[in-house]
């Protein structure tokens, strides 16, 4: 009895270091401004206050393991675990994403997180696969488009905005033959597709984050010229200024940029774009700005 007591002393106290670290990660995270590199702003203030609740449960799991308070006061039965080999691998399961997070740097997805999902030449708000998870009907949908696409036609430059990037790109994407000779500005960082003619050739990419890194969604645009383009290592931030033109790939017409300017940017911030449930109401608001 005394070395099971013992075991779930143990149990305990290890349950309370893992609740107390995973809470002083996140509290770093925050602090660093951080957060934003694994999941998605709507869901930063649920994820930053939790760290609250975590440490009170470490807390609390650490003075019934020292002060030897009855097992079983919440009323269940607790039993230790069958063997030490089982317990510590369950631990293990907790620990590993902790310690990958603190040995890891905090940075944003590049190109070697492109190459593993695979870089797409089209907008993901467009691919029918979201259609249903965004808006309930696909008629609404595309009609939202075909509004934004109306606001952003007599512009002489479109600029694709970090807070409706994808829908910008969905609405040129859309109605690729009303856009074509349309001059658009964008930035994003330098992935370089070996299928590509490296002087003349490259795809400016952004990653799509729905809730968190984990479904990054990459996706960009093809870049052209006639003239060899600059040399940018793989992952560099540009800014891109130039025409809407189509290319066939794949045996598909997809949206390409004949390039004016190109330039080297610093990072932003926040590298990452988000969907955005009200882009018209989000444009307007830009331009007012």
């Amino acid at each position: 009895m005394k070395n099971s007591r013992t075991t779930l002393q143990r149990q305990q106290l290890a349950r309370s270091f893992i609740l107390l670290a995973f809470a002083l990660f996140i509290a770093h995270l925050s602090k660093s401004g951080t957060l934003h590199y694994y999941i998605a702003p709507k869901m930063e203030p649920w994820l930053r206050y939790c760290a609250i609740p975590l440490a009170a449960m470490s807390l609390c799991l650490a003075r019934e393991a020292l002060f030897h308070s009855h097992p079983s006061a919440c009323g269940c039965e607790h039993h230790a675990a069958a063997s030490r080999f089982k317990s510590a691998a369950t631990y293990a399961l907790f620990l590993l994403p902790l310690l990958l997070g603190v040995l890891l740097p905090d940075q944003a997805l590049g190109s070697m997180a492109a190459n593993k999902k695979g870089m797409q030449l089209s907008s993901p708000a467009l691919s029918s696969e979201h259609l249903n998870d965004i808006f309930v009907s696909p008629d609404k949908y595309n009609a939202e488009f075909a509004e934004l696409a109306k606001k952003l036609y007599p512009q002489d430059i479109i600029e694709v905005k970090p807070e409706i990037y994808s829908e910008t790109i969905g609405a040129i994407e859309l109605f690729k033959e009303q856009f074509r000779g349309k001059t658009v500005m964008l930035s994003g960082f330098v992935y370089e597709d070996p299928s590509l003619d490296g002087a003349r050739e490259f795809i400016i990419g952004r990653f799509l984050v729905q809730c968190c890194t984990a479904d990054a969604y990459p996706f960009g645009v093809l870049v052209a010229s006639a003239q060899p383009l600059p040399l940018f290592e793989p992952d560099a931030w540009i800014e891109v200024q130039g025409t809407v033109q189509t290319r066939l790939r794949d045996g598909r017409e997809i949206i390409a940029i004949s390039a004016e300017e190109v330039r080297k940017i610093p990072r932003p911030t926040t590298p990452y774009v988000y969907p955005n449930d009200r882009p018209l109401e989000a444009f307007d608001e830009l331009t007012r700005h």
